[in-house]
């Protein structure tokens, strides 16, 4: 893989929004639903929109199912109030659709409203916008994955698909210490990954481009950049300009690690961050590749954990990921 600068398309103008039915699909495990409820009922009636509708979400249904129950109630409108996971069940539910979808951030992650630049922890601003914002339409990530046993399914995700050590380091995470701790929790799992001397043997196919045998780390796909602890991982990435991000990572040794961690944290995480230091040079790193596309073929030559929007989704041995540009309209606050 060679580095490949992004392409970008100008973004439409943000559609304000009609007065019309609002629904909320919510975790009841991350959620407040009481204070939401009080919250929502001040904000449609200043708005003028009718009273609001309200779905659980569950274990066995993360979102998709109580979206759809929303739909056909008539909602043009769904806020949804829980993790990332419960944001992306819900937006694999109304991708394609003419319903708009509003964030309530909640959880350790908030990683779409992170690279949305979205108020995280004001829940009266968040629910203010949802009834007052505008429409940005946004791309969204389709992707199939086989098993070992051959059966194949398919999901959608928003910001990142990983194997490698993002996967292992969810996989090898205490849910009970993450709800307690946060992205705290993740320090035990990053050690137990660091250990895993194990690498990812792998065929790929981007685009139309000739397919390529990799020994790598990991490898990741993104349609936005930004994750938690204000790490910018792929800062070229954005939600809506018609391609994903491919990082590789490919550290030989203790150097290429500090290659990595130079180029994420100081040039990504800092330089990038301000007008003066975007000016200064930056240098391709051996451990680390950057390209795009918007469709990638992947077979590993062994069954590999696999994320999706920062939650596990099992073993993979093959999967294509593409992108569906402009797939997802999102409520964001009015200029």
């Amino acid at each position: 893989m060679t580095a490949t600068e992004n392409a970008t398309t100008s973004s439409p103008e943000p559609t304000p929004p009609q007065v019309g039915q609002a629904a909320v699909v919510y975790n009841p495990i991350k959620v407040d639903i009481d204070a939401i409820k009080a919250a929502v009922q001040r904000e449609e009636a200043a708005a003028g929109w009718p009273e609001t509708l309200f779905f659980e979400t569950s274990a066995e249904d993360p979102g998709q199912g109580p979206t759809a129950e929303a739909i056909a109630a008539g909602a043009t409108m769904i806020i949804v109030a829980g993790g990332d996971g419960t944001v992306r069940a819900v937006a694999e539910a109304l991708r394609g659709s003419d319903v708009t979808l509003a964030l309530l951030p909640s959880g350790t992650g908030n990683l779409l409203a992170r690279n949305l630049k979205l108020t995280l922890n004001d829940m009266d601003h968040s629910i203010a916008s949802a009834f007052t914002g505008t429409d940005r339409d946004i791309d969204i990530a389709r992707i199939k994955i086989e098993r070992s046993d051959k059966s194949v399914d398919e999901h959608s995700y928003l910001v990142m698909a990983g194997l490698g050590i993002d996967a292992k380091m969810i996989a090898n995470t205490d849910d009970d210490l993450k709800a307690k701790a946060g992205w705290l929790a993740y320090v035990k799992a990053i050690v137990l990954v660091f250990k895993d001397k194990n690498r990812l043997h792998f065929r790929y196919k981007l685009d139309q481009h000739r397919e390529r045998s990799v020994s790598a780390h990991s490898i990741m796909i993104g349609n936005c950049g930004s994750l938690p602890a204000n790490i910018l991982l792929m800062p070229d990435a954005a939600v809506d300009d018609g391609v994903f991000d491919v990082l590789v990572l490919n550290p030989k040794s203790v150097f290429g690690w500090i290659q990595i961690f130079g180029k994420v944290f100081w040039e990504n995480g800092v330089l990038a961050r301000t007008k003066a230091g975007r000016k200064l040079p930056t240098r391709d790193v051996d451990a680390l590749k950057y390209t795009t596309g918007t469709s990638l073929t992947l077979r590993l030559t062994k069954p590999e954990e696999i994320e999706l929007d920062g939650d596990g989704f099992g073993e993979a041995v093959a999967f294509k990921t593409w992108l569906e540009p402009g797939g997802l309209s999102v409520r964001v606050p009015a200029e």
